[in-house]
């Protein structure tokens, strides 16, 4: 499945020409999705109607997909029906979230609306809310799962928790998403905004990092900043990550030689299939430059957890394997190269047998 990358918009809470530049800044970085609160309407239906389809049809225009996040009060307040879509498919908008559900019927119903809007569920609950809904027959390719986002410090999700809701969507095709937080968006549904990500681990994470931890897990296919506006550098920076397979920032030691840093930086890195706990192997390249030299140089410290080494001289047939240190050791016959930012080591869990992953210089 296909991975986007995502913005959130609060059409209540915001500027609409600031939105539109937002949206324009957002594409040409290449975000294709946005999540678009329709919580907290404070005007009559034709004045709502009006300013979400402006907006939803500038988004269009440069290829957004638009889903709006709804809830019943909402529907009492517009005097619309869940039984009628004409309403969104009026406004331009590609689908509702549903943040409070229903029996499972209805929801499976709900997906055969003749305006093919997909129907996103609330994926941050373990129970068994959408085999429930698949038990009636869903329309599998209109229904969507997404996260909740966490506005208050200390709320968000643990990991473990957000893996196993997860599963329960992956398993069964559906379509996921999930939120990071921009470190300088101020806006959001509710007046507390200590940012808006899904995982609380990732509540003071930089933007990069976050997303590139969310499509490690291969539980998400798209991510999205839960709070505006990001700025330019974030949505730079996130739009150039690649969404399909880790990518590991490192940051250099000075003394590294020309064969190591190409070895690093210029090579697809494949984790060897019969796997060590102590470090990463990536094998191949040793293969590759077998007859370049590679003189010791830092190699007389205790490795740690997230430094790279690379096999030097003295290592025989294991000179220029590239490693990745898991746990503390020392071997005189491995040059120390650098090591992983620490705001990415925790993408190391995800590096499986067989794993493909490349290097990019901090």
């Amino acid at each position: 499945m296909k991975r986007s990358l995502g913005i959130s918009l609060y059409p209540d809470h915001s500027d609409p020409q600031e939105d539109h530049a937002y949206l324009k800044m957002a594409h040409k970085y290449g975000f294709t999705r946005i999540f678009m609160s329709m919580l907290e309407i404070t005007e009559d239906t034709e004045q709502v109607k009006q300013k979400f389809q402006q907006l939803i049809e500038y988004a269009a225009s440069l290829g957004f997909e638009t889903i709006l996040d709804v809830a019943p009060s909402i529907f009492e307040q517009l005097n619309i029906s869940y039984d009628d879509m004409s309403f969104f498919h009026e406004l331009g908008a590609d689908g509702i979230r549903l943040d409070l559900g229903f029996d499972g019927r209805k929801e499976a119903l709900l997906t055969y609306n003749p305006y093919q809007l997909a129907i996103e569920l609330n994926m941050s609950n373990d129970v068994a809310y959408l085999e429930n809904i698949l038990s009636h027959q869903a329309n599998t390719p209109f229904l969507y799962g997404c996260h909740n986002f966490y506005p208050q410090a200390g709320t968000g999700l643990p990991y473990e928790f957000f893996e196993s809701c997860s599963l329960r969507f992956k398993r069964q095709g559906i379509r996921t998403a999930a939120f990071i937080t921009s470190q300088t968006g101020t806006i959001g549904p509710w007046d507390v905004n200590d940012g808006l990500p899904t995982l609380e681990m990732h509540r003071q994470l930089g933007v990069v990092p976050a997303a590139k931890h969310l499509f490690a897990t291969n539980l998400i296919d798209d991510v999205i900043i839960g709070n505006a506006y990001a700025s330019e550098e974030e949505l730079q920076a996130l739009g150039a990550i690649d969404r399909y397979q880790t990518v590991l920032a490192i940051d250099f030691l000075p003394q590294i030689n020309e064969v190591e840093r190409t070895i690093v930086l210029d090579e697809q890195h494949v984790r060897r299939g019969d796997i060590t706990e102590q470090v990463i192997r990536s094998t191949e390249v040793r293969k590759t430059y077998q007859a370049d030299a590679n003189p010791p140089h830092d190699n007389e410290q205790l490795f740690q957890p997230g430094d790279v080494v690379i096999g030097n001289d003295h290592f025989g047939k294991y000179k220029n394997e590239l490693q990745i240190v898991l746990t503390p050791h020392h071997d005189p016959r491995k040059n120390k190269v650098g090591s992983i930012v620490a705001d990415e080591q925790v993408l190391l869990s995800f590096v499986h047998p067989w794993s493909k992953f490349k290097f990019k210089e901090k």
